[in-house]
């Protein structure tokens, strides 16, 4: 059945930095976008940056980029989040998404990430 399952969030000083993973199963992982969403409390769930199934297009929101980089191994069917120069602001709920038609959409559990002195 198809997982995608979120790992790497926790606890971080303002400043420090966190990487992400997801891990992808049960379906053909190359053929998705993938994505990473970002839900904090009381506020929407927001995008925070997509790739394409061959990683050669990549759009951050404005505010991660050049602190946040994606990547994705299609061949270890994972796609992670480097976050850099963390801000309290990027406090959330990191979900993973993986897209290939409206009907075919995935999301993780996702993984805490707390930004806080």
């Amino acid at each position: 059945q198809v997982q995608l399952v979120e790992s790497g969030g926790g606890l971080v000083q303002p400043g420090g930095s966190l990487r992400l993973s997801c891990a992808a199963s049960g379906f053909t992982f190359s053929s998705y976008a993938m994505s990473w969403y970002r839900q904090a409390p009381g506020k929407e769930r927001e995008l925070v940056v997509g790739i394409t199934p061959n990683g050669r297009s990549i759009n951050y929101v404005d505010s991660v980029k050049d602190r946040f980089t994606i990547s994705r191994d299609n061949a270890k069917n994972a796609v992670y989040l480097q976050m850099n120069s963390l801000k309290p602001e990027d406090t959330a709920v990191y979900y993973c998404n993986a897209y290939f038609t409206p009907r075919n959409q995935y999301w993780g559990q996702g993984t805490q990430v707390t930004v806080s002195e």
